[in-house]
C-alpha cells in the first residue's frame, strides 16, 4: 500500500506523465548524480568565482535527464540553500553566504535548469576541463 501511494504522489502531485512515470526514479537518481558531478568539480576546481557556473552546470545537466531529473536539482538545489540559510545564523563576520549571494544561487539554478547555456556563467580562466 506505501507503494502505491508513493507512486500515486509522484504522478500526481510531482505533474509526472502516466506514460513515463517508471523512468522518473533513475531520471531523479541520474540527476541527483549530475549535481554530485558538478559539485565535486567545483570543490576540485577551487577557482575564484565558479561557483555560479558549477549551480547551473549541474540544474542543466540534470534537468536534461527529464522530469526526474529536473526534480531532483530543484530538491537538492532548494535544500542547500535552505541549509545555508539556517547556518548563517551561526556565522560571524563575511561568510560569503548572505541573502544576495543565495539569490544569486538560485538565479544559476533556474537558468541551468530552464535548459539555457551554463557557460553565461563561466568565470574567465576556469580551466578547460570543467
Amino acid at each position: 500500500m506505501k507503494l502505491f501511494t508513493g507512486l500515486m504522489f509522484c504522478s500526481l502531485v510531482l505533474g509526472v506523465s502516466s506514460q513515463r512515470w517508471w523512468s522518473f526514479p533513475r531520471e531523479a537518481v541520474q540527476g541527483a548524480r549530475d549535481m554530485w558531478r558538478a559539485y565535486s568539480d567545483m570543490r576540485e576546481a577551487n577557482f575564484k568565482n565558479s561557483d555560479k557556473y558549477f549551480h547551473a552546470r549541474g540544474n542543466y545537466d540534470a534537468a536534461k535527464r527529464g522530469p526526474g531529473g529536473e526534480w531532483a536539482a530543484k530538491v537538492i538545489s532548494d535544500a542547500r540553500e535552505n541549509f545555508q540559510r539556517v547556518t548563517d545564523f551561526f556565522k560571524f563576520g563575511d561568510s560569503g553566504h548572505g541573502v544576495e549571494d543565495s539569490r544569486a544561487d538560485q538565479i544559476a539554478n533556474e537558468w541551468g535548469r530552464s535548459g539555457k547555456d551554463p557557460n553565461h556563467f563561466r568565470p574567465p580562466g576556469l580551466p578547460e576541463k570543467y
